[in-house]
């Protein structure tokens, strides 16, 4: 027992060290913010201070709300470090973020994360049956709610292969399940939330293309009025987006639509010199 009370009070005093933390990130008005969905970033540069990396430098868009923005560049490039500040996780290092032309610092941040659905690239899952897996999104969400969520993640008719059906199991961080079976009840529990913004950060890098299309094509129909952000590394998760910026070293190299960016010559208009230029 004495062994028991020491390993305890030393546990319980790095608890309280944690407990202690007062957040960098904090909540700037009390004045409650509802939420459109329309994005600004007017030449945002970010350096993480632990390390000092610049991860973005200058970098300026806008998304209206109901248009989807696709965000393609290679690893390191600094698409994710673009959603970690529109949830505010981190604040600006230079410029501004405006939600719906407000200062991002000014909008009440536990307004602006409750309508913010993120599927990060590492999906994380709880030891716990799938349903309330996705229902984390929506506490109480009904069960036809849930599994409409599954459907439009298309995870549904794998989810019904297992013995226990909704009320499976999973091990720790979901370990019953595959890479992509895990990505897409991430999906699922953030579509559950019925966000006004939502962020995708590459989470159908371990979906084959033929389910990653359904899954694209039923998100096309679901943010019809929403504003969507899509990171990825491949091309055909960006192709039905109404714009695309492709980033390298944290920086915007082209920006427009896909097709503006396929057939470029088309969308250029060409000023020809003059005789004297000539």
């Amino acid at each position: 027992i004495s062994s028991m009370v020491q390993e305890a009070e030393a546990s319980q005093k790095r608890i309280n060290e944690f407990l202690k933390i007062i957040p960098e990130i904090r909540n700037n008005t009390e004045n409650h913010s509802i939420i459109k969905g329309e994005i600004t970033f007017q030449n945002v540069t970010f350096i993480y201070d632990d390390t000092n990396i610049k991860a973005l430098n200058n970098v300026s868009f806008a998304v209206k709300k109901g248009e989807t923005l696709a965000i393609l560049g290679k690893t390191g490039s600094g698409k994710s470090s673009i959603l970690t500040l529109i949830s505010r996780l981190y604040d600006v290092t230079n410029g501004t973020i405006l939600i719906d032309g407000v200062p991002i610092q000014e909008v009440h941040l536990f307004d602006l994360r409750n309508n913010i659905g993120i599927v990060p690239q590492d999906a994380f899952l709880f030891s716990d049956t799938i349903k309330n897996n996705i229902k984390f999104g929506k506490e109480d969400a009904t069960e036809e709610e849930v599994i409409a969520a599954a459907k439009k993640a298309v995870v549904h008719d794998n989810i019904k292969k297992f013995t226990k059906k909704y009320d499976t199991i999973l091990g720790e961080r979901g370990i019953t399940l595959s890479g992509g079976q895990k990505q897409r009840v991430s999906i699922a529990r953030a579509l559950i939330k019925n966000p006004e913004i939502l962020l995708l950060d590459d989470c159908l890098s371990a979906v084959d293309t033929e389910t990653e299309e359904i899954i694209l094509n039923n998100l096309l129909e679901y943010c019809k009025n929403k504003t969507t952000i899509i990171v990825s590394n491949r091309v055909s998760s960006a192709k039905n987006a109404d714009n695309i910026i492709i980033i390298e070293d944290g920086e915007i190299i082209q920006q427009g639509s896909h097709n503006q960016l396929v057939n470029p010559v088309s969308y250029t208009h060409l000023t020809l010199p003059t005789n004297r230029e000539v």
